[in-house]
């Protein structure tokens, strides 16, 4: 089949795939995102290089995406969701890492969305969108999502004896330039 040079080209529509420590690892699309109730938030962002900027995101919490997937806590350590970590990366390389913590509405009290829309534009093809209203400068903003990792690998660990009784010491002077050896 051939496509009009008249028509702009048919992108086909982003997805997004969700790993790590899950029962039930999935590939979502921004269709599928719609299945889940939809939060709206309104978030101002003060950026370095573009000032100040203003949004209306729509779309549904990443706790309830990922709690559906299924993260592999272990139901026999009391808080055992605290130890898992939540990577997210877009489709332009941008990465972001939030804690279970910062998602859980038992330990949060801010929403974090997968934006399926901004401005009352869907990002059907652009792919969902990360959103902390609560991050003041919206560093951890992450545009076309196309991959989630649960980690929940993170288990109890102890300093070794030298870092427990040691204390901490200020390294070597570096030389500045035109100093003596």
């Amino acid at each position: 089949m051939t496509q009009s040079l008249t028509e702009p080209p048919v992108r086909p529509v982003a997805e997004l795939t969700l790993t790590g420590d899950l029962a039930r690892p999935a590939r979502l699309t921004v269709p599928d995102l719609l299945a889940w109730p939809q939060h709206r938030v309104r978030v101002s962002f003060d950026c370095a290089t573009s000032g100040v900027q203003h949004h209306r995101f729509e779309g549904p919490l990443l706790h309830d995406v990922l709690h559906a997937a299924g993260p592999v806590f272990d139901p026999a350590r009391r808080k055992d969701r605290l130890r898992f970590l939540i990577a997210v990366t877009g489709s332009d390389g941008h990465h972001a890492l939030l804690t279970w913590a910062e998602i859980d509405p038992d330990f949060a009290h801010s929403p974090v969305l997968l934006a399926v829309g901004i401005d009352d534009t869907p990002l059907d093809r652009a792919g969902p969108q990360l959103v902390l209203p609560q991050d003041r400068c919206g560093a951890r903003h992450i545009s076309g999502i196309n991959a989630i990792r649960v980690d929940g690998r993170y288990t109890s660990w102890t300093a070794d004896a030298t870092e427990a009784t040691e204390p901490p010491r200020p390294g070597p002077a570096t030389p500045g330039p035109g100093s003596a050896p």
